[in-house]
């Protein structure tokens, strides 16, 4: 078997494996499930007037008439690419991952009650894993797959920052958990990986089309667009920071849960988007 389609099928394996861990840690474990208000409360009492609007409007993005839209370019450009495999594999992604999480969320349907979200609303029980998370991180990895090799590294980067606010905004929203969040993220995580796995044993097996690179990328051309990525979003939040600096601290100081968690969301999309990247644009394909 190709090495690429190996460690493809590894990671599809590693996400399906945290995939039922992250369940078990949001519904059974009380320290887990307070740190998951606690987290969600910051988010949400960022809300207003100014932050609704923007907020619902990229929370939307991923709602079922816009995200077939999105899904449709994806499947266009790789078809003008004459990539009739990897379209096929887009389709099959983001239906797969949106199917699974529609049977998950009833299945494992749990109360998640909180004081700290009295007044901010509870979630609903069938929340788990987040529908819209799923979707904005399925459509993130599958414009890494249908990318060209030299934007891939760049699309894994900006497809990160387009979960990263379609999920910022619903969590402000009080949508989901960011457990649910997380749960999304890896089912999208394991059917894009599965689809790599596919696609590299597909090329070697009937050599129709290139699902890589031609030779692997220095690792410093993969990462450079994780790197400006990161970097701007250290520009942004310093800018709110010089704009208002008293609330500002005062809001991290009194949140400092939410400050981590959602760095850590943050960082968790940009890992598997630059991972797959990685798979793509540095494991050979045998």
């Amino acid at each position: 078997m190709p090495r690429r389609a190996q460690l493809a099928g590894a990671g599809a394996l590693a996400a399906a494996v945290l995939l039922p861990l992250v369940y078990l840690l949001a519904t059974r474990s009380g320290a887990a499930n307070h740190l998951d208000a606690q987290i969600l409360a910051g988010f949400a009492n960022l809300d207003g007037p100014r932050v609704h609007p923007i907020a619902l409007f990229l929370a939307r993005l991923c709602d079922p008439d816009r995200f077939v839209w999105l899904a449709a370019a994806l499947v266009a450009v790789a078809l003008l690419r004459r990539r009739p495999r990897t379209a096929a594999a887009v389709v099959i992604v983001l239906f797969g991952s949106g199917l699974t999480t529609q049977l998950l969320k009833p299945a494992l349907a749990t109360p998640r009650h909180s004081e700290l979200l009295d007044g901010l609303g509870q979630i609903i029980p069938a929340s788990w894993p987040s529908g819209h998370a799923t979707a904005s991180m399925a459509l993130a990895l599958c414009a890494v797959l249908v990318a060209p090799a030299r934007l891939r590294a760049w699309a894994a980067a900006l497809g990160a920052v387009f979960a990263v606010a379609v999920t910022f905004s619903f969590l402000t929203l009080n949508w989901h958990y960011p457990s649910d969040v997380l749960g999304g993220f890896l089912v999208a995580a394991a059917w894009a990986a599965a689809a790599v796995a596919v696609l590299s044993w597909a090329a070697v097996r009937w050599p129709q089309e290139e699902s890589g690179a031609g030779r692997p990328l220095p690792l410093r051309e993969v990462l450079a667009p994780a790197g400006v990525t990161a970097a701007s979003a250290a520009l942004l939040a310093a800018m709110v920071l010089l704009a208002r600096p008293r609330q500002t601290l005062d809001y991290a100081a009194e949140h400092t849960t939410f400050v981590v968690g959602a760095g850590a969301l943050a960082v968790a999309a940009l890992a598997l988007a630059v991972a797959l990247g990685l798979l793509l644009l540095r494991a050979p394909r045998r």
